[in-house]
């Protein structure tokens, strides 16, 4: 399954985050959302991602963007993680995988796992339009934040 492509319609959901809340994508007060898939908590890399994306999180706030990460971990190993490594942003559970599998960003069996979200990027608008679409087909690779804040800054100039 290919990932959801750019000019589509973004999904809804409503997922569990690491702190127990319900947060759906369409309630945001922000007009642009950064959805951020990683495959495991505690990996390296995606502590690395996410953390790099803590450490520039006024930058995202100031171009109007709210950040959240989704694995498909549980919300209490999401919990643990955010607190461990200092995560700044939401977590989101994607526990069964169908929120990943709906964004076509699943894999079926990653490192002898099943149902794995893999890594990707999804810039979506405040009508659910996916505005940009970055999946990285080797996982250890991190999608490139400077790109990503370039493009919110020119989406926030020429809306």
């Amino acid at each position: 399954m290919a990932a959801i492509s750019v000019g589509s319609k973004a999904p809804d959901f409503t997922l569990k985050s690491a702190n127990m809340r319900d947060i759906r994508l369409s309630e945001s007060e922000n007009p642009i959302t950064l959805l951020l898939f990683v495959p495991f908590a505690f990996s390296e890399v995606c502590t690395n991602e996410l953390c790099g994306v803590t450490q520039d999180l006024d930058t995202f706030k100031s171009l109007k963007a709210r950040v959240l990460g989704i694995s498909c971990d549980s919300p209490f190993a999401l919990k643990a993680w955010s607190d461990h490594s200092n995560i700044g942003i939401d977590l989101l559970s994607d526990f069964d995988g169908s929120v990943a599998e709906a964004f076509g960003v699943l894999y079926d069996q990653f490192l002898g796992y099943k149902r794995v979200a893999m890594r990707a990027a999804f810039v979506i608008d405040n009508r659910q339009i996916v505005r940009r679409s970055i999946v990285s087909e080797d996982a250890r690779n991190i999608p490139d934040l400077s790109d990503i804040k370039s493009f919110l800054s020119r989406l926030s100039c020429s809306d």
